[in-house]
């Protein structure tokens, strides 16, 4: 009901029984008219289907037997080491338990809510001592039973804010999934990190040991002048590279542990399971993507902006309802006496009813005022609801492109490193003929290390790129077992 006007009815009189049931009638059909705005779900404002989708990922739908949203994390990650580690940051975490925590404040909230649809009824005792216009100085105490400003919600008020807090309960329990969604993978993708570290250092140890072995004998010729000081300051500098790499991706595993252990929410036990190589993680790697409609269904992201969205559209209702009069019920029933003595002896029943009726005559326009901040509340929430979806769909268009491009890049990466290999072992074999120079091995072993380091830093963004697809699909909410 839009623009809905109200012409305020005179008081009804005894003698005008057809207005009296009329102005009846009117009430009971408002009471059951309610004056929230009716909803309709804003279209997304994303392409038919992403861009970056092949047709095989956008059909594979049909054909698998679950999305990503249906598979347990327990199911998408095999390595038992970080499972564990998953395990324990569902426990522990601080931000889900803050999620977790925020949900039993919203639902308490919603109580409250609902608890003014009905009477709160108190046992009390009251007393006053006062003088008459006589002079005569006397006591009254009553006990009993009352009812205060009890709202008849004839004109759907507290009913529309009653279904906000419920919407906005939804919207916190959509938040949770969300949460665990987000911790799920960083806490993948951060163990990811921490085993391309150790690969790196490996790689980068046996760098130093090359390089350490082609300085003594480097040294050795010079001594024996049979290479230039060049030959001999090349080789020291490329030393020198090599221990700065070292240094500094011990401190990038340092760091990575620090950021896992704040993720876990705990100190990482001494009994985790052995975990699995880099490359033998063995994820899912093709997850149906679908069309960009069934973000709607999938991401509780977006399903936490709809509530929201929910939210805002039923406090409108409340705003109009404002316009119209609020009828309040207050009444008690009990016993009284003039002797507080004697107050539960005696049979001196007493009750009170005092119904009141306001009508908005002038509020300086309030109730105006807070129906257009409800209603800019409620358009805002649309655009939030739109970004989501379009966050959602920019998300998934990155990862698929991911999955496209980085398999190619995988295999042109392992092509070069296999080359770099053949080459550092020709001109090592033509340096110990004395046809290459030192100049020409040392290229050698440096190009060769930068493409080991550069294989191992795609070999962890192709997994972390699967991890990131199942987190943008919706994966990760749902588990075999209930979390904590």
């Amino acid at each position: 009901m839009n623009d809905l006007r109200m012409h305020n009815p005179q008081p009804s009189q005894p003698s005008q029984p057809l207005l009296r049931l009329s102005t009846l009638a009117a009430a009971l059909w408002l009471a059951g008219c309610s004056f929230i705005p009716s909803y309709e779900r804003p279209p997304a404002p994303v392409a038919g289907s992403f861009a970056n989708a092949s047709a095989t990922a956008q059909t594979a739908a049909a054909s698998a037997p679950r999305v990503a949203a249906d598979i347990d994390w327990q199911d998408f990650f095999r390595d038992a080491r970080l499972k564990r580690l998953i395990e324990l940051s569902l426990q522990a975490n601080r931000d889900l338990r803050v999620a977790v925590l925020t949900i039993e404040q919203t639902r308490a909230k919603l109580q409250v809510a609902r608890a003014d649809l009905l009477p709160t009824v108190n046992a009390g005792i009251t007393g006053s001592r006062g003088a008459t216009a006589s002079g005569a100085v006397g006591s009254t105490f009553t006990a009993g039973l009352s009812v205060t400003a009890y709202e008849l919600d004839l004109f759907g008020r507290v009913r529309a804010l009653s279904q906000a807090a419920q919407a906005q309960l939804l919207s916190t329990e959509e938040a949770r999934k969300t949460v665990q969604i987000a911790l799920i993978a960083s806490v993948a993708n951060t163990y990811l990190n921490l085993l391309a570290d150790d690969e790196l250092l490996r790689v980068t140890r046996e760098t130093l040991a090359t390089r350490q072995e082609s300085l003594r004998l480097t040294q050795l010729k010079f001594d024996n002048d049979a290479a230039s000081k060049l030959d001999l300051s090349q080789a020291q500098s490329l030393l020198e590279s090599a221990k700065a790499s070292l240094a500094q991706l011990t401190r990038q595993r340092a760091q990575d542990e620090n950021a896992l252990v704040l993720l876990v929410g705990q100190p990482l036990p001494a009994d985790l399971p052995a975990s699995l190589a880099l490359t033998g993680q063995n994820l899912l790697p093709d997850l149906p993507a679908g069309v960009p409609s069934e973000l709607l269904v999938r991401r509780p992201d977006v399903r936490q902006a709809e509530q929201q969205l929910l939210a805002y559209n039923a406090n409108i209702g409340a705003a109009r309802a404002a316009f119209f009069p609020r009828i309040t019920l207050t009444g008690s029933v009990g016993v009284a006496s003039s002797d507080l003595d004697k107050l539960f002896t005696t049979d001196t029943s007493a009750w009170t009813f005092a119904p009141q009726l306001l009508v908005p005559i002038f509020d300086a326009g309030r109730n105006r005022a807070n129906l257009d901040a409800a209603k800019a509340s409620r358009d805002i929430a649309v655009a939030q609801y739109e970004k989501a979806i379009q966050t959602g769909f920019k998300e998934v268009s990155d990862a698929l492109a991911g999955r496209a491009t980085l398999d190619e890049q995988l295999r042109a990466q392992t092509a070069q490193l296999n080359a770099e290999q053949t080459r550092m072992q020709l001109t090592d074999l033509r340096f110990k003929a004395g046809a290459a120079n030192s100049f020409e091995v040392l290229d050698a072993q440096r190009s060769l290390f930068a493409a080991q380091q550069a294989l191992v830093q795609v070999q962890v963004q192709q997994v972390q790129n699967l991890v990131t697809l199942y987190k943008v699909l919706g994966g990760g909410w749902k588990e075999a077992t209930a979390t904590p």
